[in-house]
């Protein structure tokens, strides 16, 4: 082990909600080369980068290789060794090297993760030799259903880092960034769209649909946050902040979609279509800057039932852990931090639980599912 403490890296500039969990770590070295919002270089690109799952559906999410040799070199990165790697030669490379080492691993074998011994996928993070063990820095931050994953430093013994079969061991030197001016590439989204539209295990598309909406959607937030940067505006537009929100509400709708389909009940529409009415908008709202797209139409039925009214106020108070008295205030449930996909599946199917009756799957879409009352006409039909 190291005898003096690793070097101190930055965490709390990054826009970590915004990265997958092979870019973030990126974009911690990036910043740490570089100066803080150097990271936001790797949205430069916006594409849909396709290639197919083992199973024969269709991927947007870029691999490892695609990363390194594009979205590396825009942020001043550059590879100079990589290597797979046992646990035991990682660690002794990690000890003879006091440098930082970035790494990708499977997901279920580390411990700090929500995915630890849960699911399988290739993860980042960055490793140093401490003075009292392992020091890992991992800035990824999601909420699963096992918990949430957020940025942080862990000091970890040889055991918790031996669970793995190998690793991938990359260590970057930093480059003067590449010119990288904001582009949307031409793509063609309807082959991916009609893939999924038409896949006959609509369990396993869904599933794969609801991380694939995730992923673009983050990719888009960040495209808009350096289409920023280089304007030198504080934020986004109001077109691209209308884009992003219909994309936020897109991962919420294909999620509830992906648990009611697991749960035996009817598949909620549009999912699919939104999809590529979306990816479709990309180079609209980035390229040409309309304005903002046109809101959905709201529902201007009747006031509900007063027990009603108080049952679903109980539901969502609980799950959100809000005072009952803020949501009678009509605020958006989405205005409070508690709020998130997950949490609206558990309103939903807890509502479901009370009534004793399914909730119509075509109204399950997020622009109804913002307000207390719009809980409420919908339980009432």
């Amino acid at each position: 082990m190291a005898t003096t403490p690793p070097t101190t890296l930055p965490l709390d500039g990054i826009r970590t909600a915004w990265l997958d969990c092979i870019q973030v770590n990126l974009a911690v070295l990036a910043d740490h080369f570089h100066g803080p919002g150097t990271h936001l270089r790797l949205g430069a690109r916006l594409d849909l980068p396709v290639r197919p799952l083992p199973d024969g559906l269709p991927t947007a999410d870029p691999t490892l290789e695609s990363r390194l040799a594009t979205d590396a070199p825009l942020a001043g990165l550059r590879p100079v060794r990589r290597a797979r790697l046992t646990p035991p030669e990682l660690l002794a490379e990690a000890a003879r090297d006091t440098g930082v080492h970035y790494v990708v691993a499977d997901s279920f074998h580390l411990p700090w993760l929500p995915y630890h011994g849960n699911s399988h996928m290739e993860h980042s993070f960055l490793l140093a030799a401490g003075p009292t063990g392992w020091q890992v820095t991992d800035a990824y931050r999601i909420e699963t259903r096992w918990g949430a994953a957020v940025p942080g430093e862990h000091v970890l013994t040889t055991d918790d880092l031996s669970g793995f079969d190998t690793a991938e061991l990359i260590t970057f030197a930093p480059a003067e960034p590449r010119p990288a001016p904001p582009t949307v590439t031409d793509h063609d989204p309807q082959p991916y769209v009609t893939a999924y539209a038409g896949w006959p295990d609509r369990l396993r598309a869904l599933e794969q649909l609801s991380k694939e909406t995730w992923l673009l959607a983050r990719a888009r937030r960040l495209h808009a946050a350096y289409r920023a940067q280089c304007a030198g505006r504080a934020g986004e537009s109001d077109a691209e902040r209308a884009h992003l929100a219909a994309w936020d509400r897109l991962v919420e709708h294909t999620y509830l979609a992906h648990r009611r389909v697991a749960r035996g009940r009817a598949e909620p529409s549009g999912t699919v279509d939104r999809l590529h009415e979306l990816l479709t908008a990309d180079r609209q709202v980035f390229v040409a800057d309309p304005t903002a797209l046109p809101r959905p139409e709201t529902d201007d039925t009747d006031p509900v039932a007063p027990d009603l009214h108080r049952m679903i106020t109980r539901i969502v108070s609980d799950v959100l852990g809000v005072p009952a008295r803020d949501l009678r205030s009509g605020a958006a449930l989405d205005s409070f931090t508690s709020f998130s996909s997950f949490r609206l599946v558990e309103i939903v199917e807890r509502v479901e639980r009370e009534l004793g009756r399914e909730l119509n799957a075509d109204e399950l879409v997020p622009e109804r599912l913002r307000h207390i009352d719009d809980l409420c006409r919908l339980a009432r039909r």
